[in-house]
């Protein structure tokens, strides 16, 4: 299920997590090598099921991180326990949260960022981050680069494939269609179903479409002071043919 607040819950949270431990995204890589660089604590907003977040702690990061899902962070708990791991994890709000520490370098990976429809909400979030910072501290995050073609090819159609969860074979339906094209959001609804057809979860999250320019004008409406943008984690100025913007916020030291 989904909740009405937009955060993953009970099956939804095991399968997400299930199925991103298969896949080889540069992601974790990058953010790990990012948070190890760095001289003092780190904060992970969004941190969902754990999977950057305790790579972070397994590389000896001194990291907090928070979820609006607490159905995620108790697979995250979990997961932590069978590595022998010590997560300091909360249930927050990106749009409003409040922290008893200041952190040199906080991230948000993964595109959570455009599950914030509004304005508003996108710089509230920005506005709690840039609290939560040390001065000099950064804000790292990713969102996707909205491609056309794949818009034109694909969106609006149902994508069905067989998926491996809890070692049993089920049906998986995705489809992403634009619900607002004024707005640019879209919807991604997602459907599992078990070996007899029974339906393990439906839901449907809402996203904005955040193109470079609406995040740098973000930037320039935020607390932050200084901004830039490189493609696809390689730290390479971003151009055509990234899929991928890496964006670094930075506080006033």
């Amino acid at each position: 299920m989904h909740g009405e607040d937009g955060s993953y819950r009970g099956a939804r949270a095991r399968f997400y997590d299930e199925q991103l431990r298969e896949t080889d995204r540069p992601d974790v890589a990058y953010y790990r090598d990012l948070a190890t660089s760095v001289d003092g604590p780190v904060l992970e907003t969004a941190c969902g099921t754990g999977r950057i977040y305790l790579q972070l702690l397994a590389a000896g990061v001194d990291a907090d991180g928070f979820d609006l899902s607490a159905d995620a962070l108790a697979v995250l708990r979990e997961n932590a326990a069978e590595r022998g791991l010590d997560p300091a994890v909360w249930t927050a709000d990106l749009t409003d949260f409040a922290v008893d520490r200041e952190y040199a370098l906080a991230t948000c990976p993964f595109n959570a960022i455009q599950h914030l429809e509004t304005v508003d909400d996108q710089l509230a979030a920005l506005e709690s981050v840039h609290d939560a910072l040390a001065p000099g501290g950064r804000f790292v995050f990713d969102t996707f680069v909205p491609g056309f073609d794949v818009i034109c090819e694909t969106y609006g159609e149902w994508q069905e494939r067989t998926v491996a969860y809890r070692g049993v074979d089920h049906e998986l339906r995705t489809r992403t269609r634009v619900v607002d094209e004024v707005e640019q959001r879209f919807a991604v609804e997602t459907e599992l179903s078990d070996p007899d057809g029974e339906p393990v979860f439906a839901e449907t999250d809402r996203l904005s479409m955040l193109p470079k320019q609406q995040v740098e004008v973000l930037a320039r409406k935020s607390p932050f002071t200084e901004w830039s943008v490189t493609g696809d984690f390689t730290d390479e100025p971003i151009e055509d043919g990234h899929s991928i913007q890496v964006w670094e916020l930075r506080r006033e030291a």
